[in-house]
């Protein structure tokens, strides 16, 4: 699995581990976690069989729909 150095500043890492502690998780997957939310958030793809889902979806306008008077 490739691997990414992340720098925290010391306050927030022991903010997460004592998250993590108090979950009886890992910093790790409290990580996991919060880049899995932040996708979402931005409507991008988890996984490959989402981004496979993703790209044979039709695609859709995207364009705001007028709402005239009539």
């Amino acid at each position: 699995m490739p691997r990414k150095i992340i720098h925290f500043h010391p306050e927030m890492l022991i903010a997460l581990e004592d998250l993590a502690s108090d979950r009886m998780a890992t910093v790790q997957e409290l990580a996991d976690e919060a880049f899995t939310d932040l996708l979402r958030k931005h409507r991008r793809p988890v996984g490959l069989k989402a981004a496979l889902r993703k790209s044979a979806a039709p695609e859709q306008d995207n364009r705001p729909k007028s709402r005239g008077r009539h």
